[in-house]
């Protein structure tokens, strides 16, 4: 139930972040990014085989442990390319209800990355010496 309600508010500020507005694009790091979320985005789901691949942060039954492609040097691609893809898009339009949705939908996929942390390393006994050697969400930067 708790991974639904992730996924739930997670759609829902992509929602809010793609209501229509004017003034696209307000700046010039907006087709970029969301040009890099896309890429990240794809090379993610390319990484999985088929069937491996869950929108909700619990592992699937048969599922496998991905430690290549992009999830060699992040353990949540599909975080990272949802927030590139939708700073893209805050940065495009610059509205301030944007940036609100934006932080929310940062909170809600740290929350679930947290979570799904605690389901994989239940799931998989090497996850603890993968999380140890690979950053969370950005290559370079070693946080929980």
């Amino acid at each position: 139930m708790r991974s639904r309600l992730y996924v739930v508010a997670q759609f829902a500020c992509i929602a809010a972040l793609l209501l229509p507005g004017d003034g696209w694009p307000a700046s010039a790091l907006a087709l970029p990014l969301v040009a890099a979320g896309a890429v990240v985005g794809l090379w993610a789901l390319t990484a999985n085989r088929p069937g491996n691949f869950n929108i909700r942060p619990d592992p699937k039954d048969g599922g496998r442990l991905i430690c290549v492609g992009p999830y060699r040097h992040v353990r949540h691609p599909m975080y990272l390319a949802v927030l590139l893809f939708c700073a893209g898009v805050t940065v495009g339009f610059a509205d301030a209800w944007r940036w609100l949705a934006f932080a929310l939908l940062a909170l809600v996929l740290h929350l679930k990355a947290a979570f799904e942390e605690r389901a994989l390393a239940a799931r998989f006994p090497d996850y603890a010496a993968y999380a140890q050697r690979t950053p969370a969400l950005i290559p370079w930067l070693r946080w929980p």
